[in-house]
């Protein structure tokens, strides 16, 4: 049962720094080449297909990695440590998305290609910013995770 339920931590979280890590990928480094028009859509149709699932898929995956490290044998362990890194990687990346990267998307899909503001680059640069900062939490917090649960 133990070991099922890392692996599911786990694989929750593997989705989690997919999603976070697969936009970074692909659109993110070219952003600056997208027109305003472009890039609201962008940021509206990423909104919409990623909004309802990570709100469900985030919190699952950290009360499923709460639960698993809580179990884990030996708390002064280095799996032990490696988890609790884990967790703090992923509730970090959680902060900077409701915190810092959601306000500015919802204030991105007020906007219309025909009424954005000047300064719309301001807002796609702290965006940029704060996601790059948001998928590297994710990705060391996969890592920690990956590290404590295979260990033996």
């Amino acid at each position: 049962m133990i070991a099922f339920l890392n692996v599911a931590a786990l694989f929750l979280l593997m989705l989690i720094a997919g999603v976070f890590w697969g936009p970074w990928f692909a659109l993110t480094r070219s952003l600056n080449l997208f027109s305003p028009a472009e890039f609201i859509k962008i940021t509206k149709t990423l909104s919409h297909n990623l909004g309802a699932p990570m709100r469900i898929l985030l919190p699952a995956c950290i009360v499923l990695m709460s639960v698993s490290v809580y179990l884990f044998p030996g708390k002064s362990s280095l799996r032990f440590i490696a988890g609790i890194v884990s967790i703090i990687s992923i509730v970090a990346s959680l902060i900077i998305t409701v915190a810092i990267e959601v306000p500015i998307v919802k204030k991105i899909e007020l906007w219309t290609a025909d009424n954005y503001p000047a300064d719309w680059t301001e807002f796609r640069d702290r965006w940029l910013k704060f996601h790059i900062y948001r998928m590297l939490a994710a990705f060391i917090s996969f890592c920690c995770l990956a590290m404590a649960v295979l260990q033996r």
